[in-house]
């Protein structure tokens, strides 16, 4: 038998506890900008830019929110607590660092392989039959820099387009799963179906999104991946093929119109959950 869960079964903000306490936080990207109770800063690359009180405010507070891939690691040599941690800067928008950490950890992940250079490039085929998929491997989003393999011209194309191959099994799936987990919690999870002859699911290729009968398989997992990983704002992306689930990659720069389709005031969210000590 199959369990399945609906939006009002994960971790919303209509179940996050009573507040606590009014937590006034800092932050520097611009993440949270529409919170009450942050302040943003921005993100200036000479520290010196900032403001005496500005400063202070960074030195004093402990933690920072959203401190960019910039200060991330600054901070952490510090010793401050930031959220996002700096592995969810570390891992983001690299498909190749992730898929190494999913294949360390035995996170279920369509078999993918990495190829250097021409001389690696050209081993592909033995490897993979067509179809099969070949991606963008860093600062790809938004399904740009996803590409289905189906001939030889193809597989030449985009092996011009990137010094490393990036090259994963295609699976004929239907649509697949965003689930987003936010601290140790999935406070979103919802259904991505892709419009007719297009194989991606993502919004920005015309896909639409379901709320209903969210496998709590695939929630599960995300929850696990996210925890395993060391993520604590990600979108984990995760599909069923033949009855088994897989983790397609990791988004730490995921969107917020599924939340706003499912009526989730998204800024609403995180102020409580950092009101309430959950980020």
């Amino acid at each position: 038998m199959t369990f399945m869960a609906t939006v009002a079964d994960l971790n919303l903000i209509s179940q996050v506890a009573p507040f606590q306490q009014h937590r006034t936080v800092v932050a520097l990207e611009r993440r949270l900008r529409n919170c009450s109770n942050v302040i943003t800063l921005g993100v200036k690359p000479n520290f010196n830019d900032y403001s005496t009180k500005e400063t202070t405010l960074i030195r004093e507070s402990e933690k920072i929110y959203y401190p960019s891939s910039y200060y991330v690691e600054k901070f952490a040599a510090m010793g401050k607590d930031t959220f996002p941690r700096c592995l969810n800067y570390l891992f983001a928008q690299d498909k190749i660092k992730q898929t190494t950490l999913f294949q360390l950890l035995k996170i279920p992940h369509p078999y993918t392989r990495f190829f250097f250079g021409n001389r690696q490039k050209s081993r592909i085929l033995n490897y993979f039959s067509f179809p099969f998929i070949a991606k963008i491997p860093r600062g790809s989003a938004l399904g740009r820099g996803v590409y289905l393999i189906k001939t030889p011209s193809d597989l030449e194309h985009y092996c011009s387009l990137s010094h490393i191959a990036y090259v994963q099994e295609y699976l004929p799936i239907k649509n697949d799963i965003r689930v987003v987990v936010i601290g140790k919690d999935a406070v979103h999870a919802y259904i991505r179906i892709p419009i007719e002859n297009e194989f991606r699911t993502n919004l920005a290729f015309g896909a639409k999104l379901s709320f209903d009968a969210i496998p709590r398989k695939a929630i599960e997992l995300a929850r696990y991946t996210a925890s395993n990983c060391g993520w604590d704002d990600v979108g984990i992306d995760i599909c069923e093929y033949q009855n088994r689930f897989y983790v397609l990659e990791a988004n730490m720069k995921y969107g917020k119109q599924g939340f706003y389709q499912a009526g989730i005031d998204y800024f609403q969210l995180m102020e409580t959950l950092i009101d309430n000590g959950k980020i």
